[in-house]
């Protein structure tokens, strides 16, 4: 299957493209490490710009996606992709002998379409599906033991801490009155009802208002803010000066975290003053884009 075809199932679009290889600042013969591979949109395009003695490193922690991936970058020789996680970086560099990132590093920290899309993932509240969530598959923890083993205060606090959900409590105690009535809550629909009955009626809402609750749940699920943290705890040390760090992400929790290591961490030079956001023109072409906010430094001691 070529890449033609691959579009044709219609691919994640690759957030801020032009943006992300302008911030890298790409060198033929140097290292880059895309750490959220997805179906390899910003892969593609670093690697175009190297020579043969060039790196790209992909890690991706979903299989389904990673196994996409590998297809569309087969082609590529100078091409190394891992079933990790970002936080795992230092063990992937290590098992090729790579001690340092001499060019730069990405972290799109977007959920893939082909995720969102995927009903049976359960990430989506648009078709009925098993409360699932997980990036990856192999993990334990689902949306469903969350949803159907936390306490009333835990679900409470994850759902205002993760989802920014002013009827967070509200909404746990809904799940655990529906819990002692009937059971176990198991269908992202049914979910979706559910939060939607604790809020007022008659009003408009711009976004569904069950969006928050499994955002909530997905970082809970996926670990993203702890993993994220986690990141930013060892990325200096592999890094060389001069090399770039490039981070998108998608809802303020996110941001909060990146730029506050930026801003705090002496061994980064901050090169966007403010978040880069797509165009009008690309956020028209891909909906999906328009929360996204691209902070980029480089690395200097």
């Amino acid at each position: 299957m070529n890449d033609k075809d691959f579009n044709d199932f219609q691919l994640h679009k690759p957030v801020l493209l032009n943006e992300v290889i302008e911030f890298l600042n790409i060198q033929k013969d140097k290292i880059y490490v895309d750490c959220t591979l997805g179906c390899g949109g910003h892969s593609i395009e670093i690697l175009k710009q190297l020579g043969e003695n060039g790196k790209l490193i992909g890690l991706e922690k979903d299989e389904i996606v990673l196994n996409i991936a590998k297809e569309r970058l087969k082609g590529y020789k100078n091409c190394y992709l891992f079933h990790s996680d970002f936080t795992e970086l230092r063990e992937v560099l290590k098992s090729i002998n790579i001690e340092k990132i001499t060019g730069g590093v990405l972290l799109d920290l977007g959920v893939n379409s082909l995720q969102l899309d995927d009903p049976k993932r359960g990430f989506s509240f648009k078709a009925s599906a098993s409360l699932d969530m997980r990036m990856d598959k192999s993990q334990g923890l689902t949306a469903e033991k969350v949803i159907n083993s936390y306490s009333e205060v835990e679900l409470a606090d994850i759902i205002y801490k993760y989802g920014e959900e002013r009827y967070s409590r509200r909404i746990a105690r809904k799940i655990i009155e529906i819990r002692q009535r009937q059971g176990k809550i198991k269908d992202t629909v049914e979910l979706a009802r559910l939060v939607l009955s604790c809020y007022p009626k008659g009003k408009f809402y711009k976004i569904h208002p069950a969006t928050r609750t499994f955002q909530a749940l997905r970082i809970e699920v996926n670990k993203e803010l702890e993993n994220l943290e986690q990141f930013f705890c060892f990325i200096q040390e592999p890094l060389l000066p001069e090399s770039r760090l490039t981070v998108i992400s998608f809802h303020s929790l996110e941001d909060r975290i990146t730029k506050n290591f930026l801003k705090f961490n002496k061994s980064f030079k901050i090169l966007t003053k403010k978040p880069v956001i797509p165009s009008e023109n690309e956020m028209r072409d891909n909906p999906r884009a328009r929360s996204a906010k691209l902070r980029a430094a480089e690395k200097i001691i």
